[in-house]
């Protein structure tokens, strides 16, 4: 089936219901009969618009820009940032800035940059489906695109809130982690939708910016195994310049391999396994968008060790302190466990990217400190003889029970057995900022002045923040980045 190459909403309406039926048929749908995957969610993105967000999902689109913004601030000097940033402005020329200066690169190294910085200290937001992910690293094309596209405002809104929609809807669908895969593959359409959108694309040209964008794009899972490097921070970036290009490609015309996800050897047959996705229940008409399940990180770590931190903390504090802990075990999730417990590098962490996913390092760096922070990972901190000491009093192990409790928790337990022989138990299931426990104003513009304070004054600050509450109300981003600079 065809989509009309400007289609009415009623007729955007009817074509989606009529695709629904695929959500109940897998085997239909894997054999042709009935519109790809691919097709229904082109169809979704043309037709979304910032009406159809209702002012909880602007409110809250504004909170993760924000919060975006200042985790990549905050990264800026990092070297992997510093080196991304280069490249993207010996590009010389083009139409959207790049973060932390009042240059401009073309639009897929800004994002590439911009998306480097956001995502580096692990700071930004995240999302647990049945695959957890970091759906504000789409921000970072969003911006690039709908600046370069003289875009409104309220339209690089409704771009934010598709993205989330797509990305979050797919790590819903299917974990790809056990299978070798990594989750910035469900990035790739995200962020070539959300492109495809703003630069107004027929619905065939985004089907096709879907299909460049997956096909040449796949990311391998070693990137979260065994000792993490630079590329850690990076690969969700790339899926984004990736979907940005992807876009630009199908605007000019260029095809690409389909279907995409139901073909034989597409990405249900190589990548996930056959999966079904109901589009006629995406967010809109009174359906709540996904960004709204998203959580707010209070810490820069992994998701799977963040409610270990606040448990350490209240651990050593009945204890009396690090030196009356004979051993510590922290029982923990399956993918917590296979993630940031079950490799051995994560005992002896040398980078930080591996550090700020190890259960055992985080764990035992805020027992020593009470808290994790940016700064919690810096070379010295890596090689503290008092950390090393308390990581080999450590053990991690799964629970089944825990493992159950997802996504609606990510729980940790850590059982403390001290040297006067008594016991302390402390289990954490959520922390603030996660759905059940959601970030304020205030709460996130407190983190935004953590993040941003070695960067901008507090006039500056004010000034910034102001912007994006309101950036609903602007004609276009002119000049809205360089405030960053």
């Amino acid at each position: 089936m065809r989509i009309p190459t400007d289609p009415s909403r009623r007729q955007v309406a009817a074509w989606l219901a009529a695709a629904a039926s695929l959500a109940a048929a897998p085997a239909r749908a894997a054999s042709g009969d009935g519109p790809p995957l691919a097709d229904r969610l082109a169809a979704y993105a043309h037709a979304l618009r910032f009406e159809d967000l209702d002012t909880g999902t602007v409110e809250t689109a504004k909170v993760h820009l924000i919060d975006a913004l200042g985790c990549g601030l905050a990264a800026l000097d990092a070297g992997p940032v510093r080196i991304c940033r280069d490249i993207a402005l010996s590009d010389g020329a083009g139409a959207a800035t790049v973060l932390g200066t009042d240059r401009r690169s073309s639009p897929e190294l800004a994002a590439f940059a911009n998306g480097v910085a956001i995502r580096y200290a692990d700071f930004n937001d995240v999302y647990v489906g049945r695959e957890p992910g970091h759906p504000s690293d789409a921000i970072a094309a969003c911006l690039a695109v709908a600046e370069a596209e003289r875009a409104t405002g309220r339209e690089l809104i409704a771009s934010i809130a598709l993205a989330y929609e797509i990305n979050c809807r797919l790590l819903d669908a299917a974990e790809v982690t056990g299978r070798g895969w990594d989750h910035p593959v469900y990035c790739l359409p995200a962020s070539a939708l959300a492109s495809g959108r703003l630069m107004r694309l027929s619905p065939e040209a985004l089907t096709q910016a879907v299909n460049l964008a997956i096909n040449g794009h796949i990311a391998m899972n070693q990137t979260r195994v065994q000792t993490l490097s630079d590329w850690k921070g990076v690969a969700d970036a790339e899926a984004t310049r990736a979907g940005v290009f992807a876009a630009r490609l199908a605007r000019a015309g260029l095809t690409g391999p389909a279907p995409i996800f139901e073909g034989r050897a597409g990405f249900f047959k190589q990548v996930s396994g056959p999966f079904t996705v109901d589009v006629a229940t995406f967010g809109g008409e009174g359906r709540p968008f996904r960004i709204s399940r998203c959580g707010i990180k209070p810490y820069p770590a992994q998701v799977y060790c963040l409610t270990a931190i606040p448990a350490a903390i209240d651990v050593v504090t009945e204890a009396g302190g690090v030196d009356a802990v004979q051993s510590l075990r922290i029982d923990t999730t399956h993918l917590g466990y296979v993630t940031a417990g079950r490799d051995r590098e994560k005992w002896r962490p040398t980078t930080k990217d591996t550090a700020d996913h190890s259960l055992p390092f985080i764990t035992a760096r805020a027992m020593l400190d009470g808290a994790i922070t940016n700064d919690s990972y810096a070379p010295d901190r890596l090689s503290d003889p008092a950390l090393l000491a308390l990581i080999d009093r450590i053990t991690v192990a799964e629970d089944p029970a825990l493992t159950a409790m997802q996504p609606k928790a990510v729980p940790n337990r850590l059982t403390a057995t001290l040297r006067d022989g008594r016991e302390i138990v402390r289990q954490v299931d959520d922390v603030p900022g996660f759905v059940s426990r959601p970030m304020t104003r205030d709460d996130v513009e407190r983190k935004f002045r953590m993040n941003a304070g070695k960067r901008l004054d507090p006039l500056e600050m004010r000034r910034v923040l102001d912007a994006f509450w309101t950036i609903d109300e602007r004609p276009d981003l002119s000049g809205l980045l360089a405030l960053l600079s």
